[in-house]
């Protein structure tokens, strides 16, 4: 008799739990979560200050630069990370959220060209649900790609058709590899400064 009285509440966990997780999990997020955690892992940023839970910051300042790629000069954030833009949203509106923004993260915050960066085209702003900032370009919004994990990859160019890196000039466009090498430049210590710091007989101020 016991155990027939138990069965109900047993039987009613995975129900809860199923109920839970299809209410915080949308359609297309499947993907989206793998792609996600990627983009944490890539190094991607959107922006320069500090940003919330969800990864973007409406308050931030993304600078802009040109990339040379495979399929000629591109778009990339300060970084040299890939921007594209999405056919399926319409002039000054994002039609990718959920699963598909941890896929493809908005660049958010305000958009400018970085020292030295002509850019032909428009750079401006939509505002996404929760009154975060979108950087747009020529009137599209832009998206990075967790696909990409190094400076020039173009992955997500061409994907499901509805996928593109935007082109610009080559006028001041860099190379990925110059990117790379000053990002590992500036990384690595300094041992002459290492040095007259721990026992050669300076301050090392």
């Amino acid at each position: 008799m016991r155990y027939r009285r138990w069965t109900p509440a047993v039987l009613a966990i995975p129900a809860l739990l199923l109920a839970a997780c299809g209410s915080s999990t949308s359609p297309s997020s499947a993907s989206g979560n793998n792609s996600g955690s990627m983009s944490s892992s890539s190094g991607m940023t959107t922006g320069k200050s500090k940003s919330g839970s969800s990864g973007m910051s409406s308050s931030s300042t993304a600078d802009l630069i040109k990339v040379k790629t495979a399929a000629g000069p591109v778009l990339a954030n300060s970084k040299g990370f890939t921007l594209y833009w999405y056919s399926k949203d319409t002039m000054m509106t994002s039609n990718c959220t959920g699963g598909c923004a941890q896929a493809w993260p908005p660049l958010t915050g305000t958009g400018m060209a970085a020292m030295g960066v002509h850019l032909t085209g428009k750079l401006g702003a939509i505002t996404r649900s929760g009154g975060i900032k979108q950087v747009t370009y020529k009137g599209h919004p832009l998206y990075l790609y967790a696909g990409d994990t190094e400076p020039g990859q173009i992955k997500g160019n061409g994907l499901g058709g509805v996928w593109h890196v935007m082109h610009v000039s080559a006028v001041s466009a860099v190379t990925a590899s110059s990117l790379m090498m000053g990002a590992s430049s500036s990384a690595s210590p300094k041992a002459s400064s290492s040095m007259g710091s721990s026992g050669m007989g300076g301050s090392g101020y």
